[in-house]
């Protein structure tokens, strides 16, 4: 991967095996990158970011514009998010079971073995964070899968750090960013349904686009909703 300055933009360039250059504005700094085809000229690398910068400065003022959790210490009093709302956690200290309880619509009670430290702590309420999660999904893909007419051959968690979802559409794998379960419930269901469509339309082109306002007619609201919620603390590398 190579770092080259067209215009004004900093830009890190992939050249591979593929068809189409794709140009990905990236969180949380709003970082370039170009995955290029291996045959395609720098002129005509440069003639399409150039033509995009509006775009690209539009995605860089969001990143820019999202609010940024601080470093999390897995403390009593930190805020934490489940679907969309804030949440005070309370950590409390006994022998047993490592478990994360929530408190009416205020609070998450996380139970640790004395002395945990932020790790130990950070892997209960991770741990938590993915069943939740993956309750959610398979509530919810079922009915998605018969209305889209696609089955991915599997799909999972895992934590992403510059996509909300993925999907292999040789292998027809979904893969969903665990950050998501801090999300409104709506921004699950936009992703998963952005996936799943891949399955029908591997690109983002027109029929894509009608395929989506097809199957949900909101998803540029819920798209807007996820770009203006906040952005978890991250040590973020590519």
């Amino acid at each position: 991967m190579a770092t080259v300055q067209i215009g004004s933009l900093e830009v890190e360039l992939n050249r591979k095996a593929i068809k189409n250059l794709h140009i990905s504005v990236l969180p949380p700094d709003g970082k370039i990158r170009v995955a290029a085809p291996n045959h395609l000229s720098d002129t005509a690398i440069r003639t399409a970011v150039i033509q995009r910068i509006p775009w690209i400065r539009k995605q860089q003022k969001e990143f820019a514009a999202q609010p940024r959790q601080s470093e999390r210490r897995m403390v009593s009093g930190e805020t934490h998010y489940l679907w969309g709302r804030r949440y005070r956690l309370t950590v409390i200290e006994r022998e047993g079971r490592q478990e994360v309880a929530p408190h009416g619509n205020t609070r998450l009670k996380l139970y640790v073995r004395p002395g945990a430290d932020l790790d130990a702590r950070s892997r209960v309420l991770s741990q938590w964070y993915r069943a939740a999660l993956r309750e959610r999904i398979q509530a919810i893909i079922g009915d998605w899968q018969a209305r889209i007419g696609v089955t991915p051959t599997s799909w999972g968690i895992k934590q992403m750090k510059t996509k909300w979802g993925s999907c292999n559409t040789d292998t027809g794998s979904v893969w969903l960013n665990l950050e998501l379960v801090k999300k409104p419930p709506e921004c699950l269901e936009f992703i998963l349904v952005h996936e799943l469509v891949h399955l029908r339309e591997r690109h983002h082109n027109d029929r894509f686009l009608a395929l989506m306002d097809q199957y949900l007619p909101k998803w540029r609201e819920c798209r807007s909703g996820l770009n203006r919620s906040p952005l978890g603390h991250a040590d973020w590398e590519y």
